[in-house]
């Protein structure tokens, strides 16, 4: 495996991780919810996190796989 292969491996495994906890937190929660209202939320607001945490891991595959390391260079 190359450089960019092995920086691609943590962010993947986080928002993998992180992802699954997140569903398992909103489909419990819309389990045990009560009223319609909050089953619904507690779906919408864990898929919300998730997406966000999948766009903004393409959005940093994309940053590694184009060499650039750090944000902090555009400042």
């Amino acid at each position: 495996m190359n450089m960019q292969t092995h920086k691609l491996i943590a962010p993947v495994i986080i928002t993998a991780v992180t992802g699954a906890y997140y569903i398992v937190i909103g489909i419990t929660g819309g389990i045990a919810a009560n009223s319609i209202v909050l089953r619904l939320l507690s779906f919408v607001v864990p898929a919300f996190i998730v997406g966000s945490m999948i766009y903004i891991l393409i959005e940093r595959i994309k940053e590694i796989r184009s060499g650039e390391e750090d944000d902090l260079g555009k400042y």
